[in-house]
């Protein structure tokens, strides 16, 4: 070839590769040749015109499809939905400790294996809201606050609340599947790692933290991981799988709600989801004491 034009250039032969292969396909003869800058393509200077254009209709096929904007995430009023978690705990762990009723609410509220084998499903809910130390208490009272308060700020405390609520009782029922029938428990440490999870997944569908990088991407997601891992598998007594389904079942919840957060903004839906959650606690816990 002698009388030649440059119809491309690109930083490395990776770049020319493909629309070396278009002028191929069209039987345009070309060269590639290196220098300090890069990689160029040349052509005849009689097929330039027709390189050219070919490339060009290249480009316009495979132009990058931008990445669609996410939807804006509104922020709600945590604060009522961990009020109610507090007063829950807190009221729960007083009339257990004083044996309200004439009950062993302990006993009667426990995971116990065999028991929600046999149909006590109500237990998947009232261990929720048992402990076994002020130790124990105190740290689902402080890390349940914490992260219950970004998933009142994404999903709204009474749609949070609920879905940490039915995450926490799904992850006990999953977890007591997988161990032995003996297996017994109690704590509101799933219910705290369903609220972790919960906002992971809302975080992470939602795009909260998203610039367009992988790693802001992935971000809540190993966030999730890492406070799972640093507060939730420590202690000769954590039960580690229920933090875990615990976890997986928030993180579920909160991708589903990220999915519908345009409607997370009706104070109606929120107070009945409110209503909701302090019902199945209510009723739970009804069934326990007169089981």
């Amino acid at each position: 070839m002698d009388d030649l034009r440059v119809v491309y250039h690109g930083r490395n032969r990776r770049d020319c590769a493909d629309r070396a292969l278009v002028l191929s396909a069209r039987s345009i003869p070309y060269e590639m040749i290196e220098d300090d800058s890069g990689v160029a393509i040349i052509v005849p200077a009689d097929r330039s015109a027709e390189a050219a254009d070919e490339l060009r209709r290249y480009e316009d096929e495979n132009a990058p499809t931008p990445e669609p904007k996410a939807e804006p995430v509104a922020a709600h009023d945590p604060v009522p939905g961990v009020i109610a978690y507090l007063i829950a705990v807190v009221g729960i762990a007083w009339l257990a400790s004083v044996s309200a009723f004439g009950e062993n609410w302990r006993f009667a509220g426990r995971v116990d294996g065999a028991l929600i084998r046999d149909g006590e499903i109500w237990r998947l809910f009232t261990a929720l809201t048992l402990h076994g130390s002020l130790t124990h208490i105190a740290g689902n009272i402080v890390f349940g606050s914490l992260f219950g308060v970004f998933a009142g700020r994404y999903a709204g405390s009474g749609v949070a609340w609920l879905a940490i609520v039915l995450s926490a009782a799904l992850g006990n029922g999953i977890n007591t599947l997988l161990l032995e029938e003996s297996h017994r428990s109690i704590g509101a440490s799933t219910a705290v790692f369903a609220a972790l999870g919960l906002a992971s997944g809302f975080a992470w569908r939602a795009r909260v933290f998203s610039d367009g990088r992988w790693s802001s991407r992935v971000g809540p997601i190993v966030a999730g991981l890492a406070l799972l891992t640093y507060t939730g598998t420590g202690g000769p007594n954590t039960d580690i799988g229920a933090h875990l389904m615990g976890f997986v079942a928030g993180f579920g919840s909160g991708i589903l709600l990220a999915n519908r957060r345009h409607l997370l903004g009706s104070a109606d839906l929120q107070r009945g989801a409110s209503a909701l959650a302090i019902g199945i606690l209510a009723i739970a816990w009804v069934l326990a004491l007169s089981a």
